[in-house]
């Protein structure tokens, strides 16, 4: 038995010593879809923790953080909270985000009364430059501590001046020191708390109190019991919360992400198969001779899969590798945010992570060896005296002609896209893509037999041999034919939605931006604002025929989800559609409603806030009951926007301020002479944000493709696989057929017949499966569409098909299949006739 051993041994390192190529390209493509997933999880990882360690350096040693909205709350909140029994220590904080006009960046400031955060944020007390004057540093009302990264950032040291906007005037701070060393990405300034909020316009109002809680008590429990208590709007929450509500702002994100990168070793697993199924048609007898010898079925078994495994192995611990490699490049070059604006500005290391690496192997591993299974268990199960007479590789596939199976997986799928999301995540719709793909590719060798088997007859000798040979072995045409469509579909699903997803964004932009000039009160942070008299100035000025005003600000619901946005604007309860792009019919008011909100798609997914529903929202620190008037579409926040009359808001908080302006202009007034018209009626004019429509949407779209970036890459790989892919397939399939040349060129065909009869098998093969991928990558994108991204993102699209870039991309492939085909042809007709058909002798 251990000569039978050693001869399977030999028959396994033979085959790859003869044809490395079909094995090469299944390596490869297991190692890219390693390095893929493993790379984005390495970049996620780290961007996860650099932001959890400025989350952890914002909170120092406090258990329970209580914040409100972004306007803040009163500061009679925290003489209360400092009197619990239970709270060793609180300590106040007021934050505003700044612009600094000379840098053009924003800049977080935070005021803290350093003898309370001594004692729970130590790492927010800056270190005075000169120790003479260090406390009166610390609490002067014009000095600034800035973090590493800011100093850097901004290119300031201590002692020089630091000017920011607060509405619209620039206030002037001096360096006086810098903190501590934080998270590589903390871009921060401390001041004194009485300083922030006379100098920030923050007074009698904090953003958060940071509490640490006597030994022993439970501060989850305290946090629900005390959120009972709190004013509408402020919320109490744990560290974990605080870090879990950070991470979900990027996780559908990075999901998605991960299992695009998961696509590519779908196909290497599916390349494996294909290059397992035709190495074991191809060396059928051969195995067939060693179950003759003695070599049981399980032992055969074994063998082919633990080939399957090698190949496994091999491209998982080079694609591991490779990632490794590929994330400490992203890292290093473009940072941690992946293109989705997560995570912007930081700037993590890569680390190893073996747990991670531990599984990625684990999948490269399991997609090669089930993708082996198939073909292991055909050969083990073969009849030994059959398999070795020639000519019985198609009946071995004959079994995989009757579609019912394929159809079942395929019904399967369909029914999981009405499940909904786990967890708020799409996994039952990725499921069904899965599953329409695998479903789709077991009906290859029906497809291929019903449509071969049709072929018209042809006297030209080429198209009559390329016929009848997709028509007498459709079985082999379904292999190739299966990786046409499985790397086509892809991408055909991929160009669709993005396509959509852009021209539905194109759309909404269109509609959201009516006016013909935009200003805001700062390009970035919210401590800029147009007081009551700038908006007057604003809507006083020569060559402005209307102007509207709008507030956006940020409120707390839920304590384990991120804030949601409140835009308070001009709206016409009769007529909403003018200013919003509303989705289904909006709610007709009658006299006695409660005032109207009109609420983005994500509030109706993640609240429940539908049309004609009675919601509360907290306002100036109590709660209001309003009606929701209508549901509109919002591509810029994924967590939910709430829309409200600016009266109604007015008339509920007291708050004149308004951070954005939609400007109207009169017949013959230019937006560039407005704009400089402005500057100079402006008090701080020159600090305003002027901008046209046009400008907005060029800008908008930028940022789409950036977000696209790594979507765009990961679909690039994934096709170049996939083309690897056919290219390996229709090389075995050539190996195999060597004999069947031989006999041709005995028969007097050329080789120039020869390559044009495999060019045409390659064309049609891929004409057959581009068309079936195109089919299959309609119904993969509406899932995507319908299904992934409302359960990802909450947002509904149109679909638009870009039929020119489908075309385009249908003819280049089958153009490159013909192609394809005709090389890999040209080593199997390299051999001489009478050697190719010496085995039939």
């Amino acid at each position: 038995m251990s000569g039978l051993r050693r001869a399977a041994a030999e028959l396994l390192l033979g085959e790859l010593r003869a044809h490395p190529w079909p094995a090469l390209v299944g390596v490869l493509a297991i190692a890219i879809g390693v390095a893929m997933g493993y790379a984005v999880q390495l970049i996620n990882q780290a961007a996860l923790a650099e932001f959890s360690r400025t989350v952890n350096s914002l909170m120092g040693n406090a258990d329970i953080e209580i914040r409100g909205p972004r306007t803040g709350f009163a500061e009679s909140l925290y003489p209360r909270i400092a009197r619990l029994s239970d709270v060793v220590v609180a300590s106040p904080v007021v934050e505003a985000e700044a612009w600094v006009p000379q840098h053009k960046q924003a800049l977080k400031l935070v005021g803290i009364d350093v003898f309370q955060a001594a004692q729970v944020t130590p790492g927010l007390i800056g270190r005075p430059s000169s120790p003479r004057l260090a406390n009166l540093d610390l609490l002067g009302t014009d000095t600034v501590f800035l973090s590493p990264t800011a100093l850097a950032s901004l290119d300031l040291k201590p002692g020089d001046a630091l000017t920011v906007q607060v509405g619209l005037r620039p206030v002037t701070l001096r360096i006086a020191g810098a903190l501590p060393a934080l998270g590589e990405g903390l871009h921060l300034g401390v001041m004194d708390i009485g300083a922030a909020q006379w100098r920030l316009d923050r007074l009698g109002h904090l953003q958060r109190i940071d509490v640490r809680l006597r030994p022993g008590v439970d501060a989850a429990a305290f946090a629900e019991t005390l959120n009972a208590q709190l004013p509408a709007g402020v919320i109490a929450s744990t560290p974990q919360d605080t870090r879990q509500g950070t991470a979900s702002l990027s996780r559908a994100y990075r999901v998605n992400l991960n299992v695009l990168a998961l696509v590519a070793l779908f196909t290497g697993a599916f390349l494996v198969f294909s290059s397992q199924a035709l190495s074991v048609l191809r060396r059928r007898s051969q195995l067939a001779l060693l179950r003759a010898l003695g070599v049981t079925r399980s032992g055969l078994l074994r063998l082919v899969l633990t080939e399957g495994a090698l190949f496994g192995a091999l491209g998982a611990l080079l694609g591991l590798a490779l990632g490794y490699v590929l994330a400490a490049l992203v890292l290093r070059y473009a940072g941690g945010d992946l293109g989705g604006g997560y995570f912007d500005g930081v700037r993590p290391t890569v680390h190893f992570d073996a747990e991670s690496a531990l599984l990625f192997f684990a999948l490269g591993l399991s997609a090669a060896v089930l993708g082996s299974a198939a073909p292991a268990g055909e050969a083990a199960r073969a009849q030994p005296a059959r398999a070795l007479k020639a000519g019985d590789e198609e009946a071995a596939l004959a079994k995989l002609r009757p579609p019912w199976s394929g159809l079942v997986v395929v019904a399967i799928g369909m029914a999981l896209t009405q499940a909904g999301p786990v967890s708020g995540l799409p996994v039952f719709g990725y499921l069904a893509i899965a599953l329409l793909l695998v479903g789709a590719i077991m009906l290859m060798p029906w497809l291929a037999h019903s449509v071969f088997s049709r072929l018209p007859a042809s006297q030209r000798a080429v198209f009559h041999l390329a016929y009848a040979r997709l028509a007498g072995a459709p079985g082999r045409a379904a292999i190739g034919l299966a990786g046409i469509l499985a790397s086509f579909s892809l991408m055909a699903a991929m160009v669709i939605m993005v396509a959509s997803f852009r021209q539905s964004v194109d759309d909404w932009l269109q509609a959201i931006l009516p006016a013909q000039l935009y200003l805001r009160a700062s390009p970035g942070g919210d401590a800029g604002y147009f007081s009551e008299a700038a908006q007057r100035i604003i809507a006083s000025t020569p060559g402005v025929a209307r102007a509207e005003f709008s507030r956006v600000s940020q409120v707390l619901l839920d304590a384990r989800r991120p804030p949601v946005t409140l835009i308070a604007r001009q709206i016409d309860a009769r007529q909403p559609g003018r200013r919003l792009p509303l989705v289904g019919a909006a709610l007709t008011l009658v006299p006695g409603d409660p005032p109207a909100v009109w609420v983005s798609e994500a509030m109706v997914d993640l609240y429940g806030f539908r049309t004609g529903r009675l919601i509360a929202l907290p306002l100036a620190g109590r709660s209001v009951t309003f009606v929701v008037a209508g549901v509109w579409r919002d591509y810029a926040r994924q967590y939910g926007t709430v829309a409200l009359s600016r009266d109604d808001y007015r008339a509920l908080t007291g708050d004149t301020h308004v951070s954005d302006a939609a400007l109207w202009l009169a017949p013959g007034a230019g937006p560039a002479q407005i704009a400089e018209r402005l500057r100079h009626r402006l008090a701080g004019g020159d600090n305003v944000q002027y901008v046209q429509p046009g400008e907005i949407h060029v800008a908008s779209m930028k940022i789409f493709d950036r977000s696209f970036a790594i979507t765009y890459l990961l679909e690039t790989v994934a096709v170049l696989v996939g083309v690897f892919g056919i290219g390996a397939s229709f090389s075995a399939q050539a190996l195999a057929r060597s004999r069947e040349f031989g006999v041709l060129r005995h028969l007097g065909v050329t080789r120039r017949q020869i390559g044009a009869m495999l060019a045409l098998e390659g064309a049609l093969l891929a004409l057959l499966g581009v068309t079936a991928g195109l089919g299959l990558g309609w119904c993969i994108a509406l899932i995507l569409i319908q299904v992934v991204n409302p359960q990802s993102f909450h947002w509904t699209m149109s679909v638009h098909m870009p039929w020119l870039l489908l075309v385009q991309l249908a003819a280049a492939l089958v153009v490159a299949a013909a192609l394809t085909a005709l090389a890999s042809g040209r080593r199997a007709m390299s051999a001489g006739a009478v050697h190719a058909v010496r085995e039939d002798w």
